[in-house]
């Protein structure tokens, strides 16, 4: 586990999201939401990731956390790794509760823009029958809850 203390960190002033090794596809997804310059908690997440280091990292609501873990792991499903399987999940993304599922799947849905990744949410509430169908075609990224995602298990509906 590579520990992450965001608070205490010296943020570089001028340091880009190039430089920290993002490939050119999601560095035009963050210049078309005039994303301008990596936060404190990006700047020391996205590399280590990229390395396949373990992150773990605590910083405030609105620090960039999302992009932070998502932008450097949609990177290595691009260009690592064999396609999804029916039921298949590459990546999963465990939240709380349903309203963050939402907020991190849409940001996930977001950068990736028009690349060729299969996202998925899954959260109770609702009907688990469509989240079943997409999950049929097997998902790249899945963002769920813990309840739903163990109804999904017990109905054979997902594999990891």
């Amino acid at each position: 586990m590579f520990p992450l203390r965001v608070r205490r960190v010296r943020v570089e002033k001028y340091m880009s999201f190039a430089s920290l090794g993002l490939m050119p596809a999601l560095l035009g997804s963050l210049q078309r939401l005039n994303y301008q310059q990596p936060t404190a908690v990006q700047q020391k997440a996205i590399a280590p990731i990229l390395a396949g280091k373990d992150v773990l990292a605590a910083a405030q609501t609105g620090t960039g956390k999302t992009a932070a873990f998502t932008l450097p792991v949609l990177q290595l499903l691009l260009t690592q790794g064999e396609k999804v399987t029916s039921n298949g999940v590459r990546t999963l993304v465990l939240v709380p509760t349903r309203e963050l599922a939402e907020q991190v799947h849409e940001s996930i849905r977001t950068y990736l823009d028009e690349l060729p990744l299969r996202t998925a949410v899954a959260y109770g509430g609702v009907s688990i029958n469509p989240q079943m169908m997409q999950l049929r075609r097997g998902v790249d990224v899945l963002v769920a809850t813990p309840g739903r995602l163990l109804d999904l298990y017990q109905q054979n509906a997902v594999r990891f």
